[in-house]
């Protein structure tokens, strides 16, 4: 019997050696990135730089994998799914929080099956119109407009259960107001219908919008924050214009896969800390209203517990249903 643990425990740890190997020699080949919306959006307006940057460093490609659907839960759940050997990582964002308390039948669990890393942005919304549809200028005529119009204007959303979604729903109660939703598979559709003038409005992340409302694509109205942006310093805050109680912020994050080792995890992590705060992806941030955010693993685990019993609360509060 001795013998014969000896044999087994030598056969465990040579069925084990590969896996250790492949740990140590990290990364040995392109990892990919899953990113849960369309190009276009807050997510990949981030997730692409950073994956540029980490290609410089990793000295392997990043590739962007976009996954788009169902606000985001399509990719999560794909990346949740996915071989736990390093080379999959999943770039999420606070409509990750949000899900579970729109799509009770998710295949997945967002803090079971996915490693948190770290959050990596955190750009404030904006309230975003296009000008031919809307002749609004500033938030005061924007109310004006919508209080004697209900239901006749619309705003585009990321997809249900996105924090797009939720911000119009409490525009909706705060202001008393009346739009109507209309979902996308993602903040990229979204914006370009937009811009193309098939729908009016849009409470969007400063990340994704930037380069529109600087190239007067579209009409930026007010920053859902206590202070103006450096990505859009001449856009009023709703505390100026009039609402103070309406902030919404989108931040963005990076994942792992359960059960990738976690010296993987930790040299990812550190990766990502690293490449947050190069001038490169400094100035890229900045440029979309954001400033490099980064937490521990422990941290970002608490955080993430946190988000998801705040929006849930806020889901119930708004009333905010699936269209």
């Amino acid at each position: 019997m001795k013998r014969r643990s000896i044999i087994l425990a030598a056969g465990a740890s040579a069925l084990a050696a590969p896996f250790v190997a492949s740990a140590q020699g990290w990364p040995a080949k392109p990892v990919t990135f899953i990113v849960p919306f369309p190009p276009g959006g807050g997510t990949d307006a981030f997730a692409r730089p950073l994956s540029a940057q980490l290609t410089k460093q990793l000295a392997r490609q990043v590739i962007i994998d976009n996954r788009g659907g169902a606000g985001g839960t399509v990719g999560a759940s794909v990346a949740a799914k996915a071989q736990p050997d390093g080379y999959t990582f999943f770039i999420g964002a606070v409509h990750h929080a949000i899900a579970p308390s729109f799509y009770p039948k998710l295949d997945y669990d967002i803090e079971r099956d996915l490693v948190p890393l770290t959050p990596i942005a955190s750009p404030p919304q904006v309230i975003v119109v296009n000008p031919g549809r809307v002749p609004s200028t500033d938030l005061k005529s924007l109310l004006e407009l919508l209080r004697k119009n209900p239901g006749k204007y619309n705003y585009a959303s990321a997809g249900n259960g996105t924090s797009h979604h939720l911000a119009g729903e409490l525009f909706k109660q705060q202001t008393k107001t009346f739009v109507v939703h209309i979902p996308y598979r993602g903040a990229g559709p979204a914006l370009q219908d937009l811009i193309a003038g098939n729908v009016d409005m849009m409470f969007d992340g400063l990340g994704s919008s930037a380069q529109h409302i600087r190239a007067g694509r579209i009409r930026a109205l007010a920053v859902a924050a206590p202070k103006r942006s450096a990505g859009a310093p001449d856009v009023p805050t709703t505390v100026e214009a009039g609402l103070p109680d309406y902030q919404v912020s989108t931040w963005y994050g990076i994942w792992g896969v359960k059960g990738t080792p976690k010296d993987i995890l930790d040299r990812m992590h550190a990766a990502v800390v690293k490449a947050l705060q190069t001038p490169e992806l400094r100035e890229i941030w900045a440029s979309q209203g954001s400033e490099p955010q980064t937490m521990s693993q422990a941290d970002f685990s608490r955080f993430l517990n946190a988000e998801i019993k705040r929006w849930a609360q806020v889901a119930k509060t708004s009333g905010a249903k699936l269209d």
